[in-house]
Parts: structure tokens; C-alpha cells; sequence
């Protein structure tokens, strides 16, 4: 199967993008000066102090909360027009990747020394992963139908979330999750190796409690060779990916005390890849999640949510491989306004089945249910947080977990605290029984993790020090094996019997006048504590050093941005040989948005823009200067 396209469906998306540019400098001239507005009060303000949901299971303020959290706004997604949830989350803090290729390729997260799968993806709530590999495709996740991220940093999730939380928990909120008026837009957009995109979003409201969202983009790309002349399984062509994206969000306020809602994400690709064998090898997937709720105020600052998920990953490839994973998730969630603090308690259960064609998975269905409780303590001299659950995995056993943090203010803007949080993960069906390398006698991950910070916020800047130390017990890994000229020959997975992490995580934000600046730094020792072959070497992809500053400019109808991004040298396997090892990068972007009129917004990216040569696997290629530009049009 091929990606390529016809001349005639190549010249009309140039004539669409010729006409959108040519209205787009057509109307800017026509424009008033009024539409460029100094007034004082409409000039830009950045909000340090975000709203969040994830680290606590209710709407808390980040200045209470206890572990690191980061939110990534609707604002800031505006600069990720044409990219992913991958290319979003890379460029955060505390967070490093691979991926093997062009956009779309197979790809991973790590976060704290954890592994994509050890961090727990949701979509407006709904557990999202991969019950055969393991973690979540977010590389096939598109950001421009994407509201908001969450990212919780630390194992504090495990005692809300449960498994697969060790590491931390990523939460996507659908476009339309704030609806505050009606209105439509249409997009349009190119960029390098052939990118074309195209997408339309309309949003509703009326007085009578009623939120409708509806967006729908396609995006495609040639895309360039995913591995390098070198590697074995080389074709010379490039790869490329196409995908049809929609979301979805209907809310209903019914009173005071009801209100309902759906919302979904669907994402539906194809993905080149080199196999060696034959060209344009590709692979169908399928990927998204519903969601149904009510919600129940009953009384002020006390509710309860009855929410219904389906979430699915789905890949189907040239060779008749399918791997098709299906959960099913009830919650119900409650909290509770207490004398002094806030209650939260929850019942959960999930079903998770995986329908594939490869031999050897002696189970492909497992359930989970779950029970826990919590307290959280938030004012403006002490925060608290107390977490217990208990899971019942019909696969693997009962598993309790926990955590206990606290904070002290010493002033309105100086703020120390700790945290300690106990978390597992039970292995996922490919390394239980893939052909060739599953192990069914793996033990489920098992972590302690501490966490101290100190924070000082005041309104031009929030600055954060993080130092972190986390003990893993039977840390599950890949050991692969290689003959003399790179050719994989196997490989199975084993427990490591102990790993321990230690880092620090330095993050600043600025907003001076309408200056932006600001950056991260993070340090982490991620080794193997077994005592055995292996003993003291780094795990895989886990740099020691990670760091990005970035400076921009902000008026109300410009927001321009530099970024610089330092990634230092880690090794691609545990045995940390010359040929695992993968160097040192840095990276230069710049992006912005213009508004050219009221209805009328440019956006630009432009990636790498020193055209580094570097890589982030072994044998695996990626892009050089690279840039993707849109024009949106607003009806409102």
C-alpha cells in the first residue's frame, strides 16, 4: 500500500492553501488599526497558577498541589498545529523518547526513569493503552483535536489510578471539554516532506446549559526514510503516515445539581515503516476513547460521577498481523466537603481483552476491580494528600497501594514539601507470551518513591526544585540480542531484580511586560541495583541530562517563541556497549501565531532549525530543518 497521491488532489490542496493565503493578506490589508488593540487591560496575561484534575481527582490548584504537575493549555497547543501528543509531550520537562522514524512510527516516552509503559495515559478520564505492548500510540494522537494535557509527574498516581501509574500519569482532554461560545472554524495547512492538513471544528452553546463540540482534520505526510543506509532492514523509500481524526463533546447542565455528557477521540492511520524484506510495508491502526458520565452535586463542593469508557488500540499490518485491544471502564467517583479538607473515594472496574492472531497468548482477557479512598487538605498554609487502593487483578492478584504527602506555606509565595508514594505494574501480554521472547513467569513491578520540592511563586514567575528517589523491585526488561552485523536475532524478557533512579528537576516560567522565558533542567541517575551482570550500568534511554530554555514575545494578536532543547548522551540497551550508544543533541525551534485579523490566524513552526544530524535510536532516522505553517478562519 502506498501513500502517494495523484497530481490532481496535490494541485487542489495547493489551489485551497493559494486562496486561504491570498484572503489571508487580502483581508490584513483591508483591516483597520483598530484591530490590533494596546489597550492595557486586553494585553496578554499568563496564568501561573492553573486548574487541575488529574493530580487529585478534583479540580485543585497547582499552587496546592503536591507532586509535579505541568498543564499544557489550549494557548500553548495552538504552536503543535500539524503534530501529535508524542512531539507535544517530548519537549516537556522531565521527559525523554525515541521513536523509530517519521511521524507515526513506533515511539516512547520516558518519564523519571520510567518507561512509556509504567505511564498511565487517559482520554477525558478513560484508561488508553495497549494491552499487548503495553503504554500508549501517542504518536498517533493528533493535537489539534486535543483541548488540554495533564501531566502528573511521580508515582502518586498509582493510589488513584492503580496500575501502570508508576511512573506518572499523562491526561488528554478532547477539544470542546470548555465550550463559552458558539462557533465554527476551518484550518488549513503544508509543511515539509509533502505535509498537507485540512480540518474544519464547530462549537456550540446557548443559555440553556447546553455545549456541543464536533472537529474533524486530516493529516498526511510523505514523510522521510525511517532507517538509516546502514541498519539492517534499509528500503530506500520514504515512509510516510496518514490519518482521519474527529472529537466529539456534548454537555448538558440539567440544574444546579445534574449535568451530563459524551465525549470521544477517534484516530484512524496507516504508517509506513522499513522492513527490508519488501517496500511500502505498512500497518492499519485504529485508536481513540469514549466516554458517558453523570454527575451528581449534591450538596456545595460534594458530588458523585458515574462515568462509562471504551477505549481502543487497534493495529493490522501488511502481514496479516492483528493485535486488537478493547477496555471497558465503570467508575464511580466521589468526593466529600469534610470540617477540614475534602474526602474522595471511588469505585472502578475495568475489562481489557486483546483479539490477535499471534500464537501463544495463553490469555488475551483480564478484569480489575478496584476501591479507593482519599483526603486532600488545600488552604493557603497547609496541603495534604492521602491515597490507599486496593486492586483485584484477575490475572495477577490483589495489590494495595499508597501514598502520603504534605506542604507548608511559609508565605504566600514560598512553599516546601515531600511526598512518598508505593506503586506496581502487572506485565502486559507481550512480555507474558509474544512469540519468541514473552516470559509467563514474570513477577509484577513493585516501586517506593520519594519526592521532596521547594517553590517559589510570585506574580511575574513560578519556579520549581524537584529531587526524587525511586527503588524498583523485578523491573521488567527487553534484553535483546544482536549478531556481528546488527541483525537482531532475539531476545526475551526478564526481571531486573532492582533499579534505582535519583534526579532533580529544575523548571522556571517568567512573564515580564509581554517577555516570556523560561526553561527546564533535569538530572537523573537511572541504573541497575541488581548486583548482578549488569550491575551499575544506565537503562535505556534515560539521559543523565536534560535541559530547554525558551524566550518569547506575547501581544494580543502575536505570540512568537524561540526554544532551545539539550538532550545528553544515554544508551539504547542495558548493556550500555558502544553500539547502544546514542549521542548528545540539541535542537532549535521557533514558532508563533499571528492573528492577521479578528476571524483570520497564521500559525508557523519551524523544527531543527540548524538542521542537526542526530538520532534518538540506534539504525533509525530523523528530520533535518523541518517546517509546517495553517491559516485558521474564525466564524463567531
Amino acid at each position: 500500500m502506498s501513500l502517494s497521491r495523484s497530481s490532481s488532489r496535490t494541485y487542489l490542496r495547493l489551489s485551497i492553501l493559494s486562496a486561504l493565503g491570498l484572503f489571508a493578506v487580502n483581508t490584513a490589508m483591508a483591516a483597520t488599526p483598530e484591530v490590533i488593540n494596546t489597550n492595557d487591560s486586553e494585553m496578554p496575561q499568563v496564568e501561573l497558577d492553573k486548574i487541575v484534575v488529574t493530580a487529585t481527582r478534583t479540580p485543585t490548584k497547582t499552587s496546592n498541589v503536591i507532586a509535579q504537575t505541568r498543564v499544557i493549555d489550549s494557548e500553548e497547543l495552538q504552536r503543535y498545529q500539524g503534530q501529535t501528543a508524542l512531539e507535544i509531550l517530548q519537549r516537556q520537562p522531565g521527559i525523554s523518547h525515541y521513536s523509530n522514524g517519521s511521524m507515526g512510527s513506533v515511539s516512547k516516552i520516558y518519564m523519571r526513569g520510567y518507561e512509556g509503559k509504567q505511564i498511565l495515559v487517559l482520554i477525558d478520564g478513560i484508561r488508553y493503552s495497549s494491552l499487548s505492548a503495553g503504554g500508549a500510540t501517542l504518536s498517533l494522537l493528533p493535537a489539534d483535536q486535543i483541548e488540554r494535557i495533564e501531566i502528573l509527574y511521580g508515582a502518586s498516581g498509582s493510589s488513584i489510578y492503580g496500575a501502570d501509574a508508576m511512573g506518572g500519569v499523562v491526561q488528554i482532554f478532547t477539544k470542546g471539554s470548555n465550550v463559552e461560545k458558539s462557533q465554527f472554524s476551518i484550518t488549513a495547512g503544508v509543511g515539509s516532506n509533502d505535509q498537507y492538513t485540512y480540518g474544519a471544528a464547530a462549537q456550540f452553546a446557548n443559555n440553556e446549559g447546553t455545549t456541543l463540540s464536533l472537529s474533524a482534520s486530516h493529516n498526511e505526510t510523505n514523510g522521510f526514510n525511517a532507517k538509516l543506509p546502514s541498519a539492517y532492514g534499509f528500503n530506500q523509500d520514504n515512509d510516510g503516515y496518514e490519518s482521519d481524526n474527529v472529537s466529539l463533546a456534548l454537555n448538558q447542565r440539567i440544574n444546579e445539581q445534574w449535568s451530563t455528557g459524551v465525549s470521544a477521540l477517534y484516530s484512524k492511520s496507516t504508517i509506513e515503516f522499513d522492513n527490508g524484506a519488501t517496500r511500502d510495508d505498512y500497518s492499519d491502526q485504529e485508536n481513540g476513547a469514549a466516554q458517558a458520565f453523570v454527575d451528581w452535586r449534591y450538596l456545595p463542593g460534594s458530588s458523585v460521577k458515574l462515568q462509562y469508557g471504551h477505549s481502543i488500540d487497534k493495529l493490522d499490518n501488511k502481514f496479516g498481523d492483528i493485535f486488537d485491544t478493547k477496555q471497558d471502564q465503570i467508575n464511580l467517583i466521589g468526593k466529600h466537603r469534610l470540617p477540614v479538607g475534602q474526602a474522595i473515594y471511588g469505585l472502578e472496574y475495568l475489562d481489557q481483552s486483546l483479539d490477535t492472531t499471534a500464537s501463544g497468548y495463553n490469555i488475551e482477557d483480564r478484569d480489575v476491580k478496584s476501591a479507593f479512598l482519599g483526603y486532600l487538605l488545600a488552604n493557603n498554609q497547609f496541603d495534604a494528600q492521602a491515597n490507599i487502593r486496593f486492586d483485584d487483578n484477575s490475572q495477577h492478584g490483589d495489590q494495595t497501594t499508597y501514598n502520603l504527602g504534605g506542604a507548608y506555606h511559609f508565605n504566600p509565595s514560598l512553599r516546601i514539601g515531600a511526598n512518598y508514594a508505593k506503586g506496581f505494574r502487572a506485565p502486559d501480554f507481550n512480555e507474558l507470551y509474544y512469540p519468541g521472547s514473552g516470559n509467563p513467569r514474570l513477577n509484577a513491578e513493585t516501586s517506593d518513591n520519594y519526592e521532596a520540592f521547594i517553590e517559589y511563586e510570585t506574580l511575574l514567575q513560578s519556579t520549581r526544585l524537584t529531587g526524587y528517589h525511586n527503588k524498583v523491585d523485578d523491573l521488567i526488561n527487553f534484553n535483546a540480542l544482536y549478531d556481528s552485523d546488527g541483525k537482531y536475532i532475539g531476545g526475551s524478557y526478564e526481571n531486573i531484580e532492582q533499579t534505582k533512579t535519583k534526579g532533580v528537576s529544575l523548571t522556571s516560567d517568567w512573564v515580564i511586560n509581554n517577555y516570556l522565558l523560561g526553561g527546564s533542567y533535569d538530572y537523573q541517575q537511572a541504573k541497575d541495583d541488581s548486583g548482578k551482570a549488569n550491575d551499575g550500568n544506565f537503562l535505556a534511554i534515560r539521559p543523565e541530562h536534560k535541559g530547554l530554555v525558551y524566550m518569547g514575545y506575547r501581544l494580543p494578536s502575536l505570540d512568537i517563541r524561540a526554544e532551545y532543547q539539550y538532550v545528553d548522551d544515554y544508551y539504547s540497551g542495558t548493556d550500555n556497549t558502544d553500539a547502544q550508544l546514542v549521542d548528545s543533541y540539541g535542537l532549535l525551534n521557533i514558532s508563533g501565531n499571528y492573528q492577521l485579523t479578528n476571524n483570520l490566524t497564521m500559525t508557523a513552526r519551524l523544527n531543527n532549525v540548524t538542521n542537526k544530524k542526530y538520532i534518538t535510536l540506534p539504525g533509525y532516522n530523523t528530520d533535518g530543518t523541518n517546517f509546517f505553517t495553517s491559516l485558521t478562519y474564525n466564524w463567531f
